[in-house]
This record gives structure tokens, C-alpha cells and sequence, in this order.
């Protein structure tokens, strides 16, 4: 691990991560989220921004990633902008990762931004999502379908298939606080209890508000490079060992089993990719817009056999200090959840392997070692994407 495990034809390394100002962020445009966590990652990594060659964005412009890099007075090479929902950053990464290896581009920078609760508050927008009614969507709309409700409904087949429990469930959302207790940056911070989960209001059967994600301001980006750049770092390289991407479906009746995500097939690849096991793995950034998203995550990465995901996260096993920490920053059910919240699962991820989480909430081995190899894995639309990256320690 001391020197990274070649992708491709050259290795890649993230060279720079950051965030934007996070939370309650009123005053801020979406682009102006952008260029700040765009500026704070290029510091982060000690390079000069003219070695920028690559972009990828989604989510904001109507030529996106046009617009965005405009406002960014970037002249990319090489771009994308692959939207496939919150698993668009670890999409986004994979491609950007095999265009460095490949020689097409050499420095990358993924970047986003969104101020969805500020627009909420202040009527720019509603507080439902909605995809249209066209294509394949338009046999599922007339039903009033909402995007929380395939996640409920999926989450109720797991339920009756395998014994989950409500309290199993409930239970990531507890443990998800316990983290972003120590995160100063995360939006909500006080415990929470099994109880108090379960005895909340509910939004779709079975979830009540405290299994589904926060809805915040912020951004993030991310700064990939070619290993000829890594002498130049201000900080020691994480490398990208290996991704996977893979798609389901759209419409609920074309998915075969709704107790497995894309990430059986993402992951699986993901991890042959980077020459690494499950059981290696140190920490684990899972996306995390319900509470049953990071139990069948889990158990389609290989963490635990499928149908036994509500006895693996007893027992405190997903916080900090536990057996598999999972979203040590607190994920989109207690720190942020500004829309596609995939890139912030990377930029947690490297903190950590970088020993850069403080005191407080930095995962280490057993030994009191720093941790050597994460995975972050984003879901997108109802279980209709995923992508996962394997990530380690230079």
C-alpha cells in the first residue's frame, strides 16, 4: 500500500478535497458553492490551478458542466457530466480515473454545489422531487409514487423476506448521530434513541422523518491527478485503487429483487478491480438517503450475507470505534444531504485515510494504526445506480 496499486496505466491519486460552507447557508448561490469548495480543494492540494485539465459536474446550469466552468474560468480538455443521481460523483470519479490512466487528461476536478433547503425556505422550489411523467415514469406517476415511497416499499420487502426489524433500522440513524456528534460540521448532533426514531412522524410507511435524510445547503469537491503530480503535494496522496458502476432499472417493476442494489455489481467489481476484499476494508462511506439504503449496502459489498444486514448493524457496530465505521462524518441522515450527496462520502473518505478527521471522530485500527483502505459507494434514484470506489493510503 506504501506505493498505491497501478489503475490502469498510470496510477491516480487524489491530490485535494474540501467543502463549501455547509448547513443553513442563506445567503449563497449554488455556483457560489462551487467556486469555493473549488478553491479550498485546489489549496488543499498545494497544486496551481492551471494544471486543471479535466472537469465533471452535474446537477446545476443548463449545459452543465459548461456553465459551471465558466463561473470557474476553466477551460477543460476533458469534461463530463453524467447525471445518474446520488451516485454521480462515484460515476463521475470512475470516469475521471480512467481518463488519467488512460493519458487523456491529467488533473481532474469533480466539483458540487446546491443550496436545496435555502430554496425551500425561500419558495425557489417545492419540497418534492420530481422526475416527469414521461418514458417509463409515466406508468408509475398517475399512482402517486414519490421517490420515498419505492425506498418504503423496498425497505417493507426486506422486512417481510428476511425478519428486519423497524428497531434494526432505526438503529443507523442512531448510530449516524452518535458520529456527527463529533463533527463540527455536521448540521445535527444531538443523540437520538431507538424510540425516538420509531415514535416520529411518519412520512412513508415504514419511515418516519428520522430514517430519511436531512435536507441542507452545501458543497464539495474533489481533485484527482496522475501520479506525476504527486511530489508536488502539500499532503501525502490517497489513491484509487479500483470503482465499479452499474444501473438497475427505472420503473419498480422491472427491478427483479428489491431486497438488492447495484451495488452487488458495482462493488463486486470495485473491490476484483483493486485487488481487495471486503474484509479489508477499515471504514465504509455509504450513501444514505434512508436507513434501509445502508443496510442493503451493506450487505451487497459483501459486509455481511444477504438478509442479515439488521443484525449487523447492532450492537454499535457502524460507529467510529465499531467494527465497520460507516459514515463517520454523520451521512445525509445527520451532517448534510444537499441533493446528490455522493462526493461528500470521497471527501470524508480520504480525511480519514489521511488522519485528518481530529481527535474526536478519526477512525484507526485496532493497533491505533491510521486506516489503510476505504470504499465509498453512492446509490442513485430509487436503487436505479450505483457506483463504488476502493480508495487507500499512500
Amino acid at each position: 500500500m506504501t506505493s498505491g496499486t497501478r489503475y490502469g496505466k498510470r496510477k491516480v491519486a487524489v491530490a485535494g478535497v474540501a467543502l463549501s460552507d455547509c448547513g443553513r447557508v442563506d445567503e449563497a448561490t449554488p455556483y457560489a458553492l462551487h467556486a469555493q469548495a473549488a478553491r479550498r480543494a485546489l489549496a488543499d492540494s498545494g497544486l496551481d490551478r492551471s494544471v486543471i485539465d479535466g472537469f465533471a459536474s452535474a446537477g446545476l446550469g443548463t449545459l452543465a458542466p459548461v456553465e459551471v466552468a465558466e463561473y470557474l474560468g476553466l477551460h477543460p480538455t476533458w469534461v463530463d457530466s453524467t447525471s445518474v443521481g446520488g451516485s454521480t460523483w462515484e460515476v463521475l470519479a470512475a470516469h475521471a480515473a480512467d481518463a488519467i490512466a488512460a493519458g487523456h487528461a491529467n488533473a481532474v476536478l469533480l466539483v458540487y454545489g446546491s443550496t436545496a433547503r435555502a430554496d425551500l425556505k425561500a419558495g425557489r422550489r417545492t419540497a418534492n422531487l420530481s422526475f416527469g411523467a414521461r418514458g417509463p415514469l409515466q406508468f408509475e406517476v398517475p399512482y402517486g409514487h414519490t421517490l420515498v415511497a419505492k425506498y418504503a416499499m423496498a425497505a417493507r420487502r426486506h422486512m417481510y423476506q428476511y425478519g428486519t426489524t423497524l428497531e434494526q433500522l432505526a438503529q443507523i440513524a442512531v448510530q449516524a448521530r452518535a458520529n456527527a456528534a463529533a463533527n463540527p460540521d455536521a448540521m445535527y448532533r444531538d443523540p437520538i434513541t431507538v424510540d425516538e426514531v420509531l415514535s416520529g412522524p411518519v412520512i412513508a410507511d415504514p419511515f418516519t422523518k428520522l430514517h430519511c435524510c436531512i435536507r441542507s445547503d452545501g458543497g464539495c469537491a474533489v481533485l484527482l491527478v496522475a501520479e506525476d503530480y504527486v511530489e508536488d503535494l502539500a499532503k501525502p496522496p490517497v489513491w484509487v485503487l479500483g470503482s465499479g458502476t452499474a444501473v438497475s432499472h427505472t420503473t419498480m417493476s422491472e427491478w427483479d429483487d428489491f431486497t438488492v442494489s447495484p451495488a452487488a455489481v458495482s462493488g463486486r467489481l470495485a473491490f476484483e478491480r483493486a485487488g481487495v476484499r471486503p474484509s479489508e476494508i477499515d471504514l465504509a462511506e455509504l450513501y444514505d438517503a434512508f436507513t434501509y439504503m445502508t443496510l442493503v449496502t451493506l450487505e451487497d459489498l459483501g459486509f455481511c450475507a444477504k438478509g442479515e444486514g439488521g443484525a449487523f448493524v447492532e450492537k454499535g457496530r457502524l460507529l467510529r470505534d465499531g467494527e465497520l465505521p460507516v459514515n463517520t462524518d454523520g451521512g445525509g441522515l445527520a451532517a448534510c444531504h444537499p441533493g446528490m450527496r455522493g462526493l461528500f462520502l470521497l471527501v470524508e473518505a480520504v480525511r480519514q485515510l489521511r488522519g485528518e478527521a481530529g481527535p474526536d471522530r478519526q477512525v484507526r485500527q485496532r493497533d491505533g494504526a491510521l486506516p489503510q483502505l476505504a470504499v465509498a459507494s453512492g446509490t442513485g434514484g430509487w436503487f436505479c445506480s450505483s457506483g463504488t470506489v476502493v480508495l487507500g493510503r499512500g
